[in-house]
């Protein structure tokens, strides 16, 4: 029960860091980099799979009841913003790195699980993006277009996110055990 709780309320903790991470952005001309899939793959690494996509599942449905935690505000109308299913496929992403990383893994293992864990955020992202975009706006965003403002550009900030994991995980995860 003790190390139920304990995950519990890391499971929150990373929900808040996730919420937090979403508002720190790094310039990089037009489009800002948040550290909001940083913050998800550490909660992977370090809290496993189940939690770690606990974590992200409290994260997303604070938004969406209203809480201003994501990039654009909050509430249940966000379904509808072409962002959405990068939202949702946090929770997935977390849960792959967590399968990837159980055990004591080292930075090669955790940058590579992270890497699986981007990708699977952007299989669920890019879909949901199209759709909303090119079905519900009715937009006709073509799909290099598409690629390139909702991947493309993104991936030399996912590649430092990567490594910043990779590097911290091992010396995160000591603190963490430390009871």
């Amino acid at each position: 029960m003790r190390e139920q709780t304990r995950m519990l309320a890391l499971a929150a903790l990373f929900a808040v860091v996730t919420a937090a991470a979403n508002f720190i952005k790094i310039p990089v001309g037009v489009v800002p980099i948040t550290l909001l899939f940083f913050a998800t793959a550490l909660a992977g690494v370090l809290l496993g799979p189940r939690w770690g996509a606990v974590s992200q599942v409290v994260y997303v449905v604070l938004g969406l009841v209203g809480l201003p935690i994501f990039t654009g505000g909050g509430g249940l109308g966000y379904v509808l913003q072409p962002s959405f299913g990068f939202l949702l496929g946090l929770i997935p992403a977390a849960w792959v790195i967590g399968m990837l990383t159980r055990g004591r893994p080292g930075p090669v293992r955790v940058a590579l699980s992270a890497l699986a864990g981007l990708a699977v955020l952007y299989l669920v992202g890019l879909p949901y993006m199209w759709f909303i975009l090119n079905v519900y706006l009715e937009k006709g965003m073509a799909l290099p277009a598409l690629l390139w403002s909702g991947m493309l550009i993104f991936l030399p900030g996912d590649a430092l996110k990567i490594a910043g994991v990779a590097a911290l995980s091992r010396p995160l995860r000591r603190a963490l055990d430390r009871r």
